[in-house]
């Protein structure tokens, strides 16, 4: 059993390591944390450590953090850079990630960085539409390879209900 363990996290920490390597590559050829934003680090403990748990559905990854980074950019437009701000921004990610069924806790951080950023409409696209897509795509293929369990589209049905 201490094998099948050790080797799982093995495997789950060379995905993380190659997606990571991959997002940061990308993001050293843009200047402003074009590609990677530090709740992707978060994601990939979700997709890769714990694959099987809901909350690294790829439903939830992606609403999850364009929802939040959404509610951060928003309450910044509406009230500027202040605590309060960063508080009502964050709850304001968490109540809409509960409302649509998309919770995904490394997603709460997204709001604080566009808060504290002063961030507009193009960070929910770009990094975290994006990189969130390329975590979700980059997981699907890398646990589909391993043959372990993550997102099947039979999972879809389930998820609806």
């Amino acid at each position: 059993m201490y094998a099948n363990d050790m080797k799982n996290n093995i495997i789950s920490a060379i995905g993380a390591f190659v997606c990571i390597f991959v997002l940061a590559t990308l993001n050293s050829y843009y200047e402003g944390n074009f590609w990677l934003i530090p709740p992707f680090g978060a994601s990939m403990v979700l997709v890769m450590a714990v694959h099987e748990s809901p909350l690294a559905h790829p439903k939830n990854i992606l609403f999850g953090h364009i929802l939040s980074a959404l509610s951060g950019v928003i309450v910044f437009a509406v009230f500027g850079i202040s605590s309060l701000s960063i508080a009502l921004a964050v709850s304001l990610a968490i109540f809409t990630m509960m409302v649509t069924k998309t919770v995904h806790p490394p997603a709460g951080a997204n709001p604080i960085i566009a808060v504290m950023g002063a961030k507009g409409l193009s960070f929910v696209l770009m990094p975290v539409a994006v990189g969130a897509s390329f975590i979700i795509l980059f997981a699907i293929t890398y646990n589909k390879l391993l043959k372990r369990k993550y997102f099947t589209f039979k999972d879809l049905k389930h998820v609806s209900d």
